[in-house]
């Protein structure tokens, strides 16, 4: 490709940065800019991962926004043709653009140039690099090779209910949590986050984004990625594990209900579709790693908005729609905030309670979900199955999440602190 034709992809690139942050809603996210920034101190890499336009791009650009750097997006389509022989091109002409005093060059989905760890590493050696990408694995291969240690890697997630609120001009105090006036405000943003979720576009361009940054995922970061041949196939197992949101599935049922006879080919989908951080998959928790492993797990999807724009549904499914936001939002806080595991429970009686928190060999939590607004509508499957489970992993840190309703339940000196969604989620 030639230098000059470089040089102007990457003025219109950064031309449409300035345009952005002068014309949009340009929100602070959650992940502390000043620890990540401190890992750019010195020549480094520091990649940021997540769904494909969750804002990696956006909240890049912010890291680094008083600072001199250079930009490429790789995910234009006008550098499509790029082959590893042009990076050096494109360095070039940041340098002639920028000059040769460039410090921080933040790398856009670099990983759709063949051999790109090569050419990350080398650049590393003088730069402050930050690489985003669309997949789990992006550093599991050669780049942690060629690295060897040398990167610290971070994953962003759409918006929080938190940032959800910012999105609004919406600013939210520990005062108004006693403000009638305000609680009622904050449950009808909720619902209104629940259904359409939090890509940032959706913010500017309606639901109807949805489906395209569904479609996205799949034909970019997955089917082209890994090189799908029956597409179809692939197509309909996603469409049903996105429908399955909340539910407990097995890799033997996804093969019975597909023409493809090998398991390890269903969770190679899976993992797939893992990777592209569309949906998460939750295990069984168990003591003993073979039960672990062979039992059946929970599926949950990364966004309500991709939820309720591909899924196929016959009814609201609130109390799912529900839980699916606070598996989100402990994964979320897993990657922003806490060294956690996340799983679930159900013991051979079928009692289950949907989140246990774990921290190394501790169970630091218990967490029921239901749509409940009073004491009465909460089921007595939920409360019993908490406190079996309580008893069980030996944790006394037991938590209704519900959608109204805030007490504390006490039964046989065993307390239950009982949470309004919205107040979780904001804490």
């Amino acid at each position: 490709m030639d230098l000059e034709e470089i040089k102007g992809i990457l003025t219109d690139q950064r031309e449409e940065i300035e345009e952005i942050f002068q014309g949009e809603n340009i929100i602070e996210r959650q992940p502390s800019k000043t620890e990540l920034s401190s890992f750019l101190k010195y020549p480094n890499i520091l990649a940021i991962l997540g769904v494909r336009r969750c804002g990696k791009s956006i909240f890049s650009l912010l890291l680094l926004r008083d600072k001199k750097f250079g930009y490429i997006n790789f995910d234009d389509e006008r550098l499509a043709g790029l082959e590893t022989k042009d990076l050096n091109k494109c360095l070039q002409a940041l340098y002639e653009l920028h000059g040769i005093d460039l410090e921080y060059i933040i790398l856009d989905e670099l990983q759709n140039i063949p051999k790109w760890e090569l050419f990350a590493n080398r650049m590393r050696r003088t730069k402050k690099i930050i690489l985003t990408g669309s997949n789990a694995k992006l550093l599991s291969g050669e780049l942690a090779t060629h690295l060897t240690g040398r990167y610290i890697d971070f994953t962003l997630y759409p918006f929080s209910f938190n940032e959800h609120l910012k999105m609004k001009g919406i600013n939210v105090s520990y005062r108004d949590f006693y403000s009638t006036k305000k609680t009622a405000q904050l449950r009808g943003e909720l619902e209104e986050y629940i259904y359409k979720g939090g890509f940032p576009e959706v913010y500017k361009f309606g639901k109807a984004i949805l489906g395209k940054i569904y479609e996205s995922i799949i034909q970019k970061d997955i089917l082209l990625r890994y090189n799908i041949k029956n597409r179809k196939t692939f197509a309909e197992i996603s469409k049903y594990l996105i429908s399955q949101f909340s539910n407990e599935i097995t890799y033997t049922k996804l093969r019975n209900m597909t023409s493809i006879k090998n398991v390890h080919t269903i969770k190679n989908y899976v993992d797939y579709l893992s990777n592209a951080y569309l949906i998460f998959i939750l295990e069984r928790y168990s003591p003993k790693l073979k039960k672990q492993i062979i039992a059946p797990k929970k599926v949950y999807c990364v966004d309500n908005g991709i939820i309720n724009s591909v899924a196929f549904r016959i009814s609201r499914d609130i109390g799912r729609l529900i839980e699916n936001t606070i598996a989100v939002e402990l994964i979320r806080r897993k990657s922003y905030e806490n060294n956690i595991e996340i799983y679930y429970w159900k013991d051979h009686q079928q009692r289950e309670v949907d989140f246990v928190i774990k921290e190394g060999v501790r169970t630091m939590e218990l967490i029921q979900v239901t749509y409940a607004s009073s004491k009465d509508e909460i089921e007595n499957r939920e409360i019993k199955s908490l406190l079996k489970a309580g008893d069980e992993l030996k944790c006394k840190n037991l938590k209704i999440i519900t959608w109204d309703y805030e007490d504390e339940i006490v039964i046989d000196n065993r307390k239950i602190k009982c949470i309004p969604l919205w107040k979780w989620l904001l804490l």
